[in-house]
């Protein structure tokens, strides 16, 4: 079963599984967004659209999934808030815009979930404009971590909705210009991160 039948079977009860769990740790990772006045903000595997209600109004965003099931809701969330957003569909490991094109990409519950997280980190990193940000939040071993339960039901995990094996370290180590400027727990005992990067200017 692929990720975008996957996430249709997920898609009517995806909010009553997550939202509560998380609705703590969007609400902090998005404070860090600070004054986002006239910014160009990428939403990268917007899901049901949970992060919506704790976006700042002023920005411009485009938000993207895989799953139009997810999608759809996501987007009668956004009717009920006053934010300027268009939505997509679409891979986040081959996203459909220009390089250079947003100030921030947000990539909550995203690295973890993809087939290829190092290639959809590579795509974040392409749209992104020099001095620009990414906010990340997901679930991630550290490097040498035994985490034996987590690599052992990765297999199953990874079918059901999300890999449970995904290291973060390596991922950025092949993008020299990510500057590292925030890791800190999130929730789960530190298993789920709160990860900011910058890309520095040439």
């Amino acid at each position: 079963m692929n990720l975008r039948h996957t996430y249709t079977l997920w898609a009517p009860i995806y909010d009553l599984a997550v939202a509560a769990a998380t609705r703590g740790a969007r609400r902090r990772s998005l404070e860090r967004l600070g004054d986002a006045r006239d910014q160009h903000i990428l939403l990268c595997g917007v899901g049901t659209g949970l992060d919506l209600p704790h976006l700042p109004h002023d920005a411009r965003y485009q938000a993207i999934d895989l799953t139009p099931a997810m999608l759809a809701r996501a987007r009668r969330r956004a009717t009920k808030l006053p934010l300027t957003i268009d939505f997509h569909v679409g891979d986040a490991m081959n996203l459909p815009f220009p390089e250079r094109h947003f100030d921030v990409v947000i990539l909550h519950l995203i690295l973890a979930v993809v087939p290829e997280p190092q290639r959809a980190l590579t795509e974040a990193h392409r749209v992104l404009r020099p001095g620009g940000r990414m906010l990340i939040l997901d679930k991630f071993l550290r490097r040498g971590e035994r985490a034996w339960i987590r690599r052992a039901i990765n297999p199953l995990s990874s079918r059901l909705a999300t890999r449970t094996d995904v290291v973060f370290e390596p991922l950025v180590e092949r993008h020299p210009d990510l500057h590292l400027t925030e890791d800190c727990a999130a929730m789960a005992g530190g298993w789920f991160r709160h990860i900011v990067l910058e890309k520095r200017s040439p």
